[in-house]
């Protein structure tokens, strides 16, 4: 796992477009009057949205300000969990899960692949811009290891040929189509079981 990459390079002002204002509004809105500071997760999450899928140190300070609470304890929720980016990423982000189910699936050779088809490094976007890749602890679908999540979506029962096919479209602008790349339907084991048959 990676150290969480805060961007040296930081917008000075950042603040919810309108859309965004009543969004935000919404939310806080399900939670009792002067427990307002729960929906910092949420807000966080609107504020990544808007910004190109990451979270400059003006959108935390922003934050902070809505929700009437310390910069600090937003900057301390930001920092610790791995759904929000606080450095820019490609326009695909790709998140692979490392975690042991997939790893003794084949995540390993899936990283590799990230390696060689789009940085050499984690956390660093690649030269056409289009993606940026992170290994991530578990995503919870451990059945359909090994997997991967590009953006908002999961990608799973993935080999060397199919991720590499994934970055190819990508580079070619083509659609990438989430879920099993096995055929599956859902999270069922192999070869559709689905009763125990041994004692």
């Amino acid at each position: 796992m990676s150290i969480k990459k805060i961007s040296k390079n930081q917008p000075e002002n950042f603040e919810f477009n309108e859309k965004n204002i009543e969004v935000a509004k919404k939310v806080i809105s399900n939670y009792p009057v002067g427990k307002q500071q729960s929906a910092v997760m949420a807000l966080l999450y609107i504020a990544q949205r808007q910004n190109n899928n990451w979270i400059p140190l003006s959108a935390m300070k922003y934050v902070a300000k809505f929700l009437d609470m310390p910069y600090i304890k937003v900057y301390e929720v930001a920092t610790f969990y791995s759904m929000y980016n606080l450095a820019p990423v490609g326009d695909h982000f790709f998140q692979v899960c490392t975690t042991t189910p997939c790893m003794l699936r084949g995540a390993n050779k899936l990283v590799e692949i990230c390696k060689n088809k789009i940085s050499p490094n984690e956390n660093e976007i690649s030269n056409d811009g289009k993606m940026s890749w992170i290994e991530v602890e578990c995503l919870g679908a451990c059945v359909n290891a090994p997997m991967i999540q590009i953006n908002d979506h999961y990608f799973e029962d993935l080999n060397e040929t199919k991720i590499d096919k994934i970055i190819e479209n990508i580079k070619q602008g083509q659609k990438i189509k989430p879920g099993s790349y096995k055929g599956r339907k859902s999270s069922e084991p192999e070869n559709q079981r689905s009763t125990l048959m041994d004692n």
